[in-house]
């Protein structure tokens, strides 16, 4: 569930390549267990805002906070070490093996690569990696040769991947692009599920997708947050509507 304890930060984040600020003065917050849409349109800083927080990207100027440690000045891997998992628009999962297989590579303990691939156990933890499989509506697909997938079922998969490895926070950008309308449906129910142990902020632009599963909507605009609210809020925004969504709404952007 939401609580009203503050998990990430940043304050005043500056990203500059070149004179160009990607993002220019960005405060963001989201509280433990919240499940956060960023929306914005193309160039509004979006995904650097998520590159930040995961340490692909270094702050120009600008504090990121995570809990009660600073992640400014972290490297990608102590990050994910603080509970951190990110999913990139681009599905990254080991093609030539089944579905269990790649389940189980995520689910073991060990985390030396190598020693994943060969080590396979069964008892408790083939039981969690079935209640994975379900969870992802994959529990039919567990010999598939996951390059067989649909493009739906693999996002289901490589989103398995980053939950087996059980992260604090987990960020999700453009999930659902390319995937049909029964997929995005069923995307925002796994969301839903996952929200209850995780903390979670989606970037995405299927609006129909963001009002179905958003608790709170940020919106960013030239690498600032312009505006944050319920989706009702945030289609009588007047800025938002000028910047982004027009006069159709949320559900027609």
């Amino acid at each position: 569930m939401t609580s009203n304890t503050e998990q990430l930060e940043l304050k005043d984040v500056v990203v500059s390549f070149n004179g160009f600020h990607a993002l220019n003065g960005l405060d963001f917050s989201v509280n433990e267990g919240e499940l956060r849409c960023l929306i914005g349109p193309n160039g509004a800083g979006k995904t650097t805002a998520l590159d930040i927080i995961c340490g692909k990207t270094k702050a120009t100027s600008g504090v990121v906070k995570f809990e009660t440690t600073d992640l400014t000045n972290l490297q990608e891997h102590q990050i994910a070490r603080e509970g951190i998992g990110r999913k990139f628009q681009i599905p990254s999962v080991f093609q030539d093996m089944t579905v269990k297989e790649n389940l189980e590579v995520a689910y073991c303990k060990n985390n030396k690569v190598l020693s994943n691939l060969f080590k396979f156990k069964l008892g408790k933890e083939e039981e969690g990696l079935e209640k994975l499989a379900e969870l992802v509506n994959l529990q039919d697909h567990l010999d598939v040769i996951a390059g067989h997938l649909s493009h739906g079922q693999t996002q289901w998969l490589e989103i398995a991947l980053l939950v087996a490895q059980n992260p604090k926070l987990i960020l999700m950008d453009e999930p659902t692009a390319g995937m049909t309308r029964q997929e995005t449906h069923k995307t925002a129910e796994l969301f839903l599920r996952l929200k209850e142990k995780h903390t979670l902020v989606v970037v995405e632009h299927d609006m129909g997708f963001v009002k179905e599963i958003g608790d709170v909507i940020s919106v960013m605009h030239q690498g600032k947050m312009l505006a944050e609210g319920t989706a009702s809020e945030i289609e009588q925004n007047k800025e938002v509507q000028e910047a982004y969504l027009g006069s159709a709404g949320i559900t027609n952007a």
